[in-house]
């Protein structure tokens, strides 16, 4: 049918992958200084959002075969999309994380466009935006480059589009626009062409050849992929049901993270997921569980960060299995393991292996897919994410942001996910669970930052 377009095969992978007790939506959380204006919020969502991106303002709808398209929505209405909501002033922080928490189980409405935008009224020091958006439009990092493009600076000297280097984006896009990249990126790049072509690589017999030469290396990161064993049982792990919970921090000083990588030697990335880590192991050592190493699938950016978004959006990261060393009480030898090993995962070919793994899956049957996913899902605990925001201030509608934490889906039935977001010398972090799993995503959060504590305490 005329103006329908074919979606990517990826982007069907997150469409195919929803389950009513696991949505496939990315979830983010905007808080004001202040009151935000309905009128202006709603003029700045469509000129820049909903006239920009044409994902939008179109649906899903199946094409031949079965295999999902888009198409304008031909009765889109952006007020169906920007609702608004109140807590009471009562219920202050703990009422507007149940209320977030309330929506996270709550689907997108599939005949129409699949995003949400509420504006929360009531909430402690100011309003809040709470955005839902499916993952089949994009991945997370280009969404909330997305969102981040409806703010404007609040002096000169910052940009909209400045991106915070305090947390390092584990990505191979850099080296792939050298020469001489090594093998496996190379590869990456063919594969990738060659599962758009689908068929035609039959015909081009010294491409395929090359895939397979060029490809050891990601076989290899494949296979290893394939006989990692399960994680451990444990009170993070087991099935879900349909209500979730979210807690979020108070803004962290990214100095303090920066002062404690100084002292004990680590990246700010490496201190914040040592205080992951040790959360966890506060957590589980409070219900008596076993101190063993959990996997945290880490989706990892293969964008180029120094380009726009394109219109069309859609996903392009891939994911590796971080193991976090719980298993070591002392906080400066976990510090030591997590630097160790996110070093070995940086010269990893794991995260295009497994983008091409998700490709490949959006182009099969939707069970089967499930089946493989849930497989792979066995062999995490939780899903950690890392996303750089702007290094300066900046207001939405006329209102400054105060701070920002967000979600991505928990896919193959994981039950918990971590958020780390910087903005404006400062990091968030937020815990989104399922509440058969963890229902007191509080208590993490404030293992972290007991946990940030004690490694400021910690000697060289």
């Amino acid at each position: 049918m005329a103006g329908r377009e074919r979606m990517a095969s990826m982007d069907a992978a997150w469409l195919q992958m929803e389950e009513p007790a696991n949505l496939m939506m990315i979830t983010a959380v905007l808080w004001f200084d202040g009151a935000v204006d309905l009128e202006r919020l709603r003029a700045v969502v469509r000129e820049r959002l909903v006239e920009r991106y044409p994902r939008f303002r179109q649906r899903v709808v199946p094409g031949p075969l079965g295999a999902p398209h888009w198409e304008d929505a031909p009765d889109f209405e952006l007020e169906e999309h920007l609702s608004t909501l109140r807590v009471p002033e009562s219920a202050g922080r703990a009422g507007l994380e149940a209320l977030v928490g309330d929506w996270l189980g709550v689907p997108l409405e599939r005949s129409r466009p699949l995003w949400h935008f509420h504006l929360v009224r009531g909430a402690p020091g100011g309003d809040v935006l709470l955005a839902r958006l499916h993952h089949c439009i994009a991945d997370g990092i280009a969404l909330a480059r997305v969102l981040l493009s409806l703010t404007d600076p609040v002096d000169a000297v910052a940009v909209p589009e400045t991106w915070d280097e305090s947390l390092e984006a584990v990505t191979p896009s850099e080296p792939e626009r050298r020469p001489g990249a090594p093998g496996w990126l190379r590869f990456a790049r063919g594969a990738r062409s060659a599962l758009r072509k689908g068929a035609e690589m039959v015909r081009e017999p010294i491409l395929a050849g090359d895939l397979v030469r060029e490809g050891a290396k990601g076989a290899a990161a494949l296979g290893k992929l394939l006989v990692l064993p399960p994680d451990p049982r444990s009170p993070l792990r087991g099935p879900l049901g349909p209500r979730k919970v979210a807690a979020w921090s108070e803004p962290i000083e990214l100095e303090r993270v920066k002062a404690v990588g100084r002292t004990l030697g680590g990246t700010v990335n490496d201190v914040l997921l040592t205080a992951v880590t040790g959360a966890l192991r506060r957590y589980l050592d409070s219900r008596d569980a076993p101190m063993e190493d959990v996997h945290a699938l880490v989706p990892v950016n293969l964008r180029p960060m120094d380009v726009p978004v394109p219109r069309e959006l859609g996903n392009r990261f891939g994911v590796v299995f971080l193991r976090l060393p719980v298993h070591l009480a002392e906080p400066r030898r976990r510090l030591r393991e997590v630097a160790k090993r996110m070093e070995h995962l940086k010269r990893s070919p794991e995260a295009v292996v497994t983008s091409g793994v998700l490709e490949l899956l959006g182009r099969t049957p939707a069970a089967l897919e499930r089946a493989v996913v849930d497989v792979m899902g066995t062999k995490a605990s939780l899903v950690a994410t890392n996303v750089p925001g702007p290094r300066q201030p900046v207001s939405l509608a006329g209102s400054q942001l105060q701070g920002l934490t967000f979600w991505v889906p928990q896919a193959g039935h994981v039950g918990l996910g971590v958020s780390l977001f910087s903005y404006s010398g400062q990091v968030t972090v937020g815990v989104a669970s399922d509440a058969s799993r963890v229902p007191d995503p509080e208590a993490l959060v404030a293992a972290f930052q007991d946990e940030l504590a004690a490694l400021e305490t910690t000697t060289p």
